[in-house]
């Protein structure tokens, strides 16, 4: 289908946000488990459109900043899209939208988006958090975030306390999630990445943070984060975790799709790891669900390096969700969702209900079996 064609289709597939908004008397909210664990997993930027389609044949080349293009094809380029999308992201259509749910094909009028109207990440992020847009939050620069989210709500669980964390590679994420009002651990950035500690792991990443050469000043690389992660998760597994990896968006807005589709695969061998980790120990096993989301989209064709207010197609995103409560429904059709939507869910796969905190909240994605 040709961009315009899928734009047009699109264009009457949407529906008002207030529909969204609608509770399902169903699958909203599971049963109150004992002793449940969440996992939400954002990776900035990722488009839709790879997700479910893989790469794009338009940007494999000059106008992706591809210099190796036969490489590229032969590690990414398929005859069809569900092989292609196997093939950037093995874990997530192998075993995410087999064993669980995935939202977000607009050609197949599953509509997932924004609520906001800024379409970049501060606003995104604490949107996903919140269930809210604040429209006071208008710039990634914004002061610490004046809302509470479901994570600072769920660490202020006597039963929860000290067992809510987050760990990102943008430094952002400290304002996002008010840090210092919440009280939530949060290690981002560069500065603040290795949890304390005399671990010698912790020690030697914190040497390698020093001594790296930055690419991106406020972020730090995905292997980083994700190493000073996996040293923490030794030790134990949160009851509500939140993981950031920013590679994606950053390599999208160099015009590298190569780096971009390299970077969206490396995110979907975390997560299979991560699942992995899950599964094998016996307190966390069937007990954890994992949700997979983006805080904003990207535009169509040559302008796939951008977003925000201005960008066509930024406001779509996607998600998708495993978990002990979560049937195996695989892909959502005719199932239009938002990004609003994550904050309950969050506090759905534990038992609570953020609605009954925050009203303004969208209710929970259509996930759950009761």
């Amino acid at each position: 289908m040709s961009t315009g064609r899928l734009r047009r289709l699109l264009t009457s597939l949407l529906l008002p946000v207030t529909c969204f908004l609608l509770p399902d008397p169903v699958h909203s909210q599971p049963s109150q488990p004992s002793d449940r664990y969440v996992i939400l997993v954002l990776t900035d930027g990722l488009r839709w459109q790879e997700v479910f389609r893989g790469a794009d044949r338009e940007l494999i080349g000059k106008s992706g900043g591809v210099q190796d293009t036969a490489a590229l094809r032969r590690d990414f380029w398929r005859d069809t899209p569900e092989a292609r999308r196997a093939t950037l992201l093995p874990f997530v259509w192998g075993t995410m939208a087999t064993q669980g749910q995935i939202f977000g094909d607009s050609a197949q009028g599953s509509v997932a988006r924004i609520t906001n109207t800024f379409r970049f990440s501060y606003p995104g992020y604490s949107e996903t958090f919140t269930g809210v847009f604040d429209p006071r939050i208008d710039r990634n620069s914004y002061p610490p975030n004046p809302n509470i989210t479901v994570f600072e709500w769920l660490n202020r669980d006597a039963a929860l306390r000290g067992q809510v964390a987050a760990y990102a590679t943008w430094s952002a994420f400290g304002r996002i999630f008010n840090a210092e009002r919440s009280g939530l651990p949060v290690y981002d950035g560069w500065e603040r990445a290795v949890p304390a500690g005399d671990d010698p792991r912790l020690v030697q990443l914190r040497s390698i943070y020093e001594n790296s050469t930055r690419l991106w000043t406020d972020v730090a690389p995905d292997a980083l984060m994700h190493a000073s992660l996996s040293v923490a998760l030794d030790r134990a597994l949160p009851r509500a975790l939140f993981i950031g990896y920013g590679e994606t968006d950053e390599w999208a807005h160099a015009g590298r799709y190569d780096m971009y589709l390299r970077a969206a695969q490396q995110v979907d061998r975390y997560l299979a790891e991560l699942w992995a980790r899950v599964q094998a120990d016996p307190r966390t096993r069937g007990q954890t669900t994992l949700l997979l989301s983006t805080d904003h989209g990207r535009g169509w064709g040559r302008e796939w390096t951008d977003h925000g207010e201005k960008v066509a197609g930024a406001e779509f995103i996607w998600s998708a969700a495993i978990g002990p409560d979560v049937p195996p429904l695989g892909v959502r059709a005719n199932t239009p969702t938002t990004q609003a939507q994550m904050a309950a869910t969050v506090a759905a796969a534990l038992g609570r209900d953020w609605r009954a905190v925050e009203p303004r909240a969208a209710v929970a994605l259509p996930l759950f079996r009761r």
